[in-house]
């Protein structure tokens, strides 16, 4: 048995560490681990309420505006106020526009290159040894020309953003009762001529590639299934009632499907650097940091779900919605139903677009209560996220964060049954222990973002390893 360590792991959002034991050709065991502490729970503490829709931003610079849909969704809570018909239009559009151009991102910069031989500039370097490459040449050829465009096509997503949200990342328009940018026709009319061009490289390009790398690699519908455990917190809410456009809900293992039950979500601390006593349920838990812990292995704390891990994001969306049944849940079908939900975006935005009223209001003015209490669960471009957080006189007193990217990469939890991905690594083929390309594909497939995560980067017993 073979114990090998990937810390940095390439093209992804860093520091992530993964572990893995591997005895005849496959994997055994896995621990995956963050090694990055910000604290983002504690410096929202004592500022003014208002302001966790544009400081939460600063998690993360890839899908920021997830943080600002989280928290103003939590706020609206609070304080009993809604956006106005065009605000949550215009809302819906901007998180829709993130989504859009992370998926892209994902697929093209992150993901193609575990696939596909490209030149010798990055991503397409450095190369691990043994890549196990099965496209014919002139397939290959096709998606190396299709990357530069992809990214700028990623790049007119923000731009879409930007129009309304004023800047990509971290926009600045999104409030509690809606967004501050004014509308009028040409914009509308900028944004959906944009937004076409989008879609037909998502249906002409992008989704096509998607369903190439399945046909080419089918072992990877099976390679990297995970707990089969799907949860989602919906997605988009609809003027003027709120319900939304992608339903929340929750599957287990075996196709039972139920409600979601925000009171069953908690989070354990037994293999994360805070702690023991300060997990639970994040309307009282706290963030108490630990790094001494012994036994613990990441600053990712365990989010459960009936005491079960669960996996989210595109893939468990389209299950729960009954729009995807392909060949498994494995790396494949992650990036198929990416793909698909990328289009779905696509459509979704433009008949919002066609919705707006240039004219009518956009937000309305309110007053803060001097106390209140909410929680902003949403579906973001990796998956679940929520807010919680309670205020005393406009200032912030609790504020717990938990991440998609939390859900799947969480270490395993008291009763030591492991996380999403942790549990997707097991059985994963290995043909070259000092490549392990393998293992890249499954952990990229679920799309990490660890600087969403955990909230000092600890650099001891690096061992690199590209892959």
């Amino acid at each position: 048995m073979a114990r090998k360590t990937i810390f940095p792991m390439t093209r992804i959002h860093e520091p992530i560490r993964i572990d893995v034991e591997i005895a005849g050709g496959r994997v055994t065991d896995a621990w995956v681990s963050s090694h990055l502490y910000r604290g983002w729970e504690q410096m929202m503490l004592g500022r003014d309420v208002r302001d966790t829709i544009l400081f939460t931003q600063r998690i993360c610079g890839i899908c920021s505006t997830a943080h600002a849909v989280a928290d103003a969704l939590a706020l609206q809570q609070a304080t009993g106020l809604a956006p106005t018909v065009n605000g949550q239009h215009l809302i819906n559009i901007i998180l829709a526009a993130d989504t859009i151009q992370n998926h892209i991102r994902h697929f093209y910069l992150l993901t193609l290159p575990d696939f596909v031989s490209g030149p010798d500039t990055p991503p397409w370097t450095p190369r691990p040894p043994k890549p196990d490459l099965r496209l014919p040449a002139k397939t290959n050829a096709a998606f190396v020309e299709h990357f530069p465009t992809a990214i700028r096509m990623s790049a007119a997503a923000h731009e879409l953003l930007a129009m309304f949200g004023a800047k990509a990342p971290h926009q600045q328009t999104i409030m509690v009762t809606g967004v501050t940018q004014h509308l009028n026709a040409d914009n509308v009319k900028a944004a959906a001529a944009l937004l076409r061009r989008i879609r037909y490289f998502v249906e002409g390009v992008y989704l096509p590639d998607a369903q190439t790398i399945a046909v080419y690699y089918p072992d990877y519908h099976i390679i990297g299934k995970s707990v089969d455990n799907f949860i989602s917190f919906g997605m988009f809410p609809e003027p003027p009632n709120g319900q939304r456009v992608l339903k929340a809900g929750v599957r287990f293992a075996g196709g039972l499907t139920e409600d979601l039950d925000p009171a069953q979500i908690s989070e354990d601390v037994r293999y994360g650097w805070y702690r023991e006593g300060t997990g639970g349920r994040p309307d009282t838990e706290s963030t108490v940091p630990d790094p001494d812990k012994p036994g613990a292995y990441s600053w990712t704390k365990a989010p459960r779900y009936k005491g079960l891990a669960f996996e989210s994001g595109p893939l468990p969306r389209a299950v729960l919605s009954g729009e995807y049944r392909g060949k498994g849940t494995g790396v494949a079908d992650r990036i198929i139903a990416r793909a698909q939900e990328t289009r779905k975006l696509c459509l979704l935005a433009e008949n919002w677009l066609a919705r707006l009223v240039p004219g009518q209001p956009t937000l309305q003015p309110y007053t803060l209560p001097p106390r209140g209490e909410g929680v902003g669960l949403t579906d973001v471009m990796r998956g679940a996220l929520g807010h919680w957080l309670k205020f005393e006189g406009g200032k912030v007193s609790h504020h717990q964060i938990i991440t998609p990217t939390a859900w799947k990469f969480s270490p395993r939890d008291g009763s030591g049954k492991r996380g999403a991905v942790e549990e997707a690594l097991i059985g994963t083929p290995v043909a070259d222990e000092n490549s392990l390309v393998e293992v890249g594909r499954v952990v990229r497939s679920f799309d990490p973002c660890f600087t969403c995560a955990v909230h000092a980067v600890n650099l001891a017993n690096a061992k690199p390893l590209i892959i």
